[in-house]
């Protein structure tokens, strides 16, 4: 679980960052607590509680929209706790009042969702990727073909939202069966395999994985668009052909190649290098 702690004044906000999605999720309690500027974090709780209720009532958006997550509290143990993405947050903020609101806006969107500006312009967003990737070495090759699979993916999870795939959990469960049909490994067995942990595994992704993922993706998407795939049962049932597609594609390369093409390789410093991909037994 890729759970950190970032800091807004001399407040501490939990904050979860789901990489299937690749969203950042917030504590609202503590985002909650740093609006009222409120020293005791169950002052803070009753606050979000009582305003929940209410919000509930009013049929807001807001509220459904949260989701929940083991976070780990001041004693160490990890509780329940609601969570949202900055789009939720900036709507639950309002409903605050404070002097704080648009602080905690601007700050939002420093450290974790940078989403308000590229709504306005979505080139802001690839601009940003692409000078990331530039300065940890990848070629210029290698970032067409990154670019070119976050837009295939963009399409698939469109569609799911689409067609009653909820975006999150079920998001990442169709994701993972995509990428385990192809590769014959998990999202986590193949993040493990290079080295990773809070990394995002595309980013550490060789030209022909990128590929082979975008192939899987493609073909996930016009399977369930021919089929009119709708709710995870028939989505599910999607992405296992896309991904089996994709397979007998590697399958055939590495035949006649002789070398896998899922590997151990990553753009991690070469000192924390797992040991690069070897040719076919």
């Amino acid at each position: 679980m890729n759970t950190t702690v970032a800091i807004f004044e001399d407040f501490k906000i939990r904050r979860h960052y789901d990489e299937p999605t690749e969203t950042w999720f917030f504590s609202v309690v503590d985002i909650i607590q740093a609006l009222t500027q409120q020293p005791d974090f169950q002052a803070a709780r009753n606050y979000w509680k009582v305003l929940k209720n209410r919000l509930k009532k009013e049929g807001s958006q807001s509220v459904t929209n949260c989701n929940h997550l083991k976070l780990e509290a001041e004693d160490g143990k990890k509780y329940l706790t609601d969570v949202a993405n900055a789009e939720t947050l900036l709507r639950l903020i309002q409903s605050v009042p404070s002097p704080k609101a648009e602080p905690i806006k601007l700050w939002l969107a420093k450290v974790g969702y940078e989403r308000m500006q590229e709504m306005a312009d979505p080139a802001l967003s690839l601009n940003r990727a692409r000078e990331t990737w530039q300065k940890h070495g990848r070629s210029d090759k290698w970032i067409q073909q990154r670019m070119l699979g976050q837009e295939t993916r963009n399409k698939l999870t469109d569609y799911w939202q689409e067609h009653d795939v909820k975006k999150g959990e079920e998001f990442a469960i169709l994701t993972n069966i995509i990428h385990k049909e192809w590769t014959d490994v998990t999202v986590q067995e193949h993040k493990k395999m290079k080295g990773l942990k809070t990394h995002n595994l595309r980013d550490h992704m060789s030209e022909a994985e990128l590929i082979f993922t975008a192939l899987a993706e493609l073909s996930t998407r016009q399977v369930a668009e021919s089929a009119n795939a709708t709710g995870m049962t028939e989505n599910t049932a999607a992405a296992k052909t896309g991904g089996n597609i994709a397979k007998k594609a590697r399958l055939e390369l590495e035949a006649k190649t002789g070398k896998r093409v899922v590997s151990g390789q990553n753009y991690l410093a070469k000192s924390s290098n797992p040991t690069p991909a070897t040719r076919l037994l």
